[in-house]
């Protein structure tokens, strides 16, 4: 067991949370929730070790590994992706080649009446029971295992891993917290990169093969899967609830009509006495009375209603004019690098008002695909874009591509004309941009902050096709619901890459599949295509591998 006793932390003066104490048992599957600033990532980092708090203290039994994957990280590129991987196992084989070592010393010293010989004897012997007492592992399959359940291939395992994206090391990174088979693993944002093959693996293998585990996470459906307990950070405390985020959401709700019923009970009793303070102050008759009142009021605790993100994200799209009655067709449309095949031989159609999500692991072309809608690389084959057809396009590095030596304002400023620019303060106070904020530098904004700067520049101009690549990465729950809603009530044509299964759940009508070099269409939504894929855990995952 892991215990969270009494910490409390303050910045310049400012206490963030205080007084915080719960404990850690095996088999917890924690969710980490709270408004953004609320302390989550803090306290994970604290749980780590990584933070010192300002008071109180983390305790764990002394063997106890604790693996910690944060929202950033920096990798060496030392190393294949293989060898990396395998640094997960570095304490146990440096482990063998002390004990060889010392056996060795053993054989060839003769001074065995000495001190230094009974003492090598205590070494060898304190190593080899902590060696032997570790399940034989055949390290090279575990990770191989472990690396493809998180969409490697072979062929990558021999490459540097300076070779990969930010997102490719992040998994890297969660293949060595996995292989240590840790006594508590915290995950901040762990499915940001992954695609949705990757998520239900990592769902599945936390799920049956892990101990403990905290998740900071904005991917609904995961945390619900995953967790069967969620702590709630707020206000500067916690309240520590036995269930899952959907049960939490409804307990939250019924605590908090509960404290408002209190606090309005409360405020009555409060102003009754103050109306009997005032109405009898001075009267000779009453003087008891009223100091009594007086005392009773000085003694009251009042009680506090947990604050509710009350920030309104306004997000509507404009209307969208008439496009043709096919905005996108495709006929033997096929991307290849040098001898590497992306796609080959698409040949589709997207009709008007269609909402297309586009699945596959990464690197299989779903942005390829984007990227040749846009204009934005060679192909063969055709690609048509119908009449009328006015893209707007939300690129997965969108939020990255900002300037970030420009305020909030001037991004948007820059990008406006007409009318709209007196609206400009308006337009960035409903995106949650109100006040000082405005004059923020873009280098000083949250990843969330960014994508919703990003989304607005999206909006200031009427479109027909919309085209979103991983438009929730780094995006809060409520915002996304928010975005959700916006999308449902868009009246144009939609394409969508996401790995976020409850964001495209109701969204999405029909799924481009991307695999094995094709482009295979589904006339289903997201949950039936993973039905009928039968991707829902990890024995189905490896069972349509083997196929």
């Amino acid at each position: 067991m892991i215990s969270v006793d009494a910490v409390g932390v303050e910045f310049s003066g400012t206490v963030l949370f205080n007084d915080i104490t719960f404990n850690i048992n095996e088999n917890d599957r924690i969710a980490l929730m709270g408004k953004n600033g609320a302390g989550k990532s803090t306290l994970l980092k604290i749980i780590a070790g990584a933070n010192k708090p300002t008071r109180g203290k983390v305790s764990a039994p002394k063997d106890a590994i604790i693996a910690y994957l944060p929202q950033h990280l920096l990798t060496e590129d030392k190393a294949t992706v293989f060898e990396e991987a395998s640094k997960a196992f570095s304490k146990i084989l440096d482990m063998k080649t002390q004990m060889d070592y010392l056996n060795s010393q053993l054989e060839t010293r003769t001074d065995y009446e000495s001190e230094a010989y009974s003492k090598i004897i205590e070494q060898v012997s304190e190593l080899s029971e902590k060696y032997y007492s570790i399940e034989e592992i055949n390290f090279d399959a575990e990770v191989e295992k472990t690396l493809m359940g998180l969409g490697f291939l072979r062929s990558d395992f021999n490459r540097s891993t300076k070779e990969f994206s930010g997102g490719w090391r992040m998994r890297i990174e969660l293949a060595k917290i996995l292989l240590q088979k840790p006594d508590l693993i915290l995950l901040d944002e762990p499915t940001n990169h992954l695609d949705i093959e990757s998520v239900q693996w990592l769902e599945e293998f936390l799920k049956t093969s892990a101990k403990a585990v905290i998740v900071i996470s904005h991917d609904k459906m995961f945390v619900d899967n995953l967790t069967n307990r969620t702590i709630e950070v707020t206000m500067g405390r916690i309240y520590d609830y036995k269930t899952n985020y959907t049960h939490y959401l409804e307990l939250r709700r019924e605590r908090r009509e509960q404290q408002q019923k209190q606090f309005d009970d409360q405020a009555k009793q409060i102003a009754d006495i103050q109306q009997f303070i005032d109405r009898f102050k001075g009267t000779y008759s009453k003087t008891l009375q009223v100091q009594s009142r007086v005392k009773m009021l000085e003694k009251i605790e009042i009680i506090e209603v947990d604050e509710v993100d009350s920030s309104a994200l306004n997000l509507k799209f404009p209307p969208a004019p008439r496009s043709g009655n096919y905005p996108i067709i495709t006929e033997g449309l096929t991307k290849k690098y040098g001898d590497h095949i992306v796609f080959k031989d698409a040949s589709l159609t997207i009709a008007r008002g269609e909402r297309i999500a586009l699945i596959g692991k990464n690197g299989e072309g779903k942005s390829t695909f984007v990227k040749a809608i846009m204009g934005e690389i060679d192909f063969d084959g055709k690609l048509q874009l119908g009449h009328n057809s006015m893209i707007g396009y939300f690129a997965q590095d969108q939020a990255a591509r900002l300037d970030e030596d420009l305020t909030v304002f001037q991004t948007i400023d820059q990008i406006a004309f007409g009318d709209i620019r007196t609206q400009i303060k308006n337009i960035l106070g409903a995106f949650m941009f109100g006040g000082e904020a405005i004059e923020k530098k873009v280098k000083m904004l949250s990843g969330g902050e960014k994508t919703r700067l990003a989304m607005i520049k999206l909006l200031l101009q009427p479109v027909n096709l919309l085209i979103l690549d991983e438009p929730t990465n780094h995006l809060d729950i409520k915002t996304k619901d928010i975005l959700k809603d916006a999308l449902r009530a868009f009246d144009g044509t939609l394409i969508l890459v996401s790995h976020d299964r409850d964001f495209l759940d109701g969204l999405a009508t029909k799924v481009f599949e991307f695999g094995n070099k094709r482009i295979k269409e589904h006339f289903e939504d997201i949950n039936g295509f993973l039905r009928n894929k039968k991707l829902e855990n990890l024995r189905e995952v490896e069972r349509s591998a083997a196929k």
